[in-house]
């Protein structure tokens, strides 16, 4: 991440892409460990030799697990406003899953500023409409817009 922007400097990049995280390997491990946490351990994740058999052809990342690597990713890229104290994640308006992400493949995310609005108490809730590109295929893993609240 860069310097920190000004609030109107953040506002000014509204209808910008904003950042590009870096490439997040989505390996068998990641994908098990998920599994444990969550516990949906549904063969198309966890079992590889069944998993074969499947049009896939391999194991896939959970759906939830693709969405939940967004953090991560924003922290690498969403840009940052000067004073602030504390961010929470307020939610999501809309989520499509498009493609599996299948074990051993490196997914990044696409951030995009769509809106910006100041709300009481010294909040700023943010827009950003997120894109998961697996590398080296057309179509996305998932399509979101994520609202984040910061403190000011």
């Amino acid at each position: 991440m860069g310097r920190a922007l000004t609030l109107d400097e953040f506002k000014a990049k509204v209808g910008e892409t904003v950042g590009t995280s870096d490439w997040i390997l989505v390996d068998q491990e990641r994908i098990d460990k998920f599994a444990d946490t969550t516990g949906d351990h549904q063969f198309i994740h966890v079992n590889p030799e069944l998993a074969k058999q499947t049009p896939f052809g391999t194991t896939i990342a959970h759906g939830f697990l693709t969405l939940s690597l967004m953090s991560l990713m924003g922290y690498q890229c969403m840009p940052v406003i000067a004073g602030v104290k504390m961010g929470v994640n307020y939610g999501l308006n809309r989520v499509r899953f498009l493609a599996p992400v299948k074990s051993g493949k490196r997914i990044r995310g696409h951030f995009h500023l769509a809106d910006v609005t100041e709300r009481a108490g010294g909040a700023v809730q943010s827009t950003y409409q997120v894109t998961v590109e697996i590398e080296g295929e057309e179509k996305p893993a998932l399509s979101a817009e994520w609202i984040s609240l910061v403190y000011l």
